[in-house]
């Protein structure tokens, strides 16, 4: 843990600043970039990758700050949006969009889709007016597995729209413009919303009984955080599609550098959220073939929760 956990603030916003700089002149293009016309070159730079770092930087954001708020909410380093069913709820609307309406509407139904599937998962976990952790986790393995299958029939009956389900659930910011960077504001709003209960959350980490001597109203606040949590990743979803385990990983890290206190882990997570899915949105658009977001993701995330899962083990 460091000595002066604030100090990390200000030192992540350089490191981002100075990525998104770098990033908006980094791609395939190469040296080649500064022999366009300036109308060219405004409109790749202004047009095109400024609003997909932006939108990068945002939705990390969001996923580390909805990562951060499950962790400490559920006292467990391997809750994370991802894993209540989200993404597969989010996939399987935007497929459901993509074949029957031709795509209409894609980021509202990928919307609908992985809200409604955090609220179920929630709701079908609780037992007696309260919901473990536990429970939650294997509810949310159990409906992501009934939406995948689902999302397999329809991907077997798309035709000649599989390709366009198959990048969606693999995540990524090709498709992101100024419209889903307005869009991305509202994972903004929401995540200065959770920060406001920043004390609440720190209170709630020292456990339910404490909380509750403390004059926390526990399953409420819960509740609420969840919400608006499942409101954020929802959102991300429908910008950049399924982009896992950015809302377990960062939040872990940087605890182990700030520490528990939410008002400074919350926005020191979202920060190191956005330099993470800035610089992987960099490298997948600078190999020859442009590799998804979210695989550059699950090769860093997967591994990472497999050893949170023998450290549980071990202890």
């Amino acid at each position: 843990m460091l000595k002066h956990p604030v100090s990390l603030l200000p030192l992540l916003l350089i490191i981002l600043t100075a990525s998104a700089g770098l990033s908006l002149f980094i791609g395939v293009s190469g040296t080649e970039l500064f022999s366009y016309t300036p109308e060219l070159l405004h409109k790749l730079l202004i047009d095109v990758r400024l609003p997909r770092i932006l939108g990068a930087a945002i939705v990390g954001a969001g996923l580390a700050a909805a990562g951060c708020v499950m962790q400490g909410i559920f006292r467990n380093p391997m809750a994370d949006p991802y894993l209540l069913g989200t993404s597969a709820g989010g996939s399987l609307g935007a497929a459901f969009s993509i074949v029957t309406l031709g795509g209409l509407l894609q980021p509202v139904f990928a919307f609908i889709g992985s809200l409604g599937s955090t609220v179920l998962v929630y709701f079908a976990s609780r037992r007696n007016g309260r919901v473990a952790v536990e429970t939650l986790l294997l509810t949310g393995i159990a409906v992501s597995l009934l939406f995948s299958a689902v999302l397999s029939f329809l991907i077997y009956s798309a035709g000649s729209n599989i390709k366009q389900i198959m990048f969606f659930t693999m995540g990524g910011f090709w498709n992101v413009y100024w419209n889903d960077v307005l869009l991305g504001l509202f994972i903004l709003g929401a995540s200065l919303v959770l920060f406001i209960f920043s004390r609440d959350l720190n209170v709630l980490s020292l456990g339910e009984e404490e909380a509750v001597h403390l004059g926390i109203s526990t399953e409420r606040t819960k509740r609420i955080l969840l919400l608006i949590s499942a409101f954020i990743t929802a959102i991300a979803v429908s910008i950049a599609g399924c982009i896992g385990f950015v809302g377990l990983i960062i939040p872990h890290i940087i605890r182990l550098l700030t520490g528990p206190d939410h008002r400074i882990l919350l926005p020191a997570s979202m920060l190191a959220g956005a330099v993470l899915l800035v610089l992987a949105d960099t490298l997948s658009r600078s190999l020859p073939t442009e590799l998804p977001v979210g695989i550059i993701t699950a090769v860093l995330g997967a591994p990472f929760f497999i050893y949170l899962l023998r450290r549980r083990t071990k202890v």
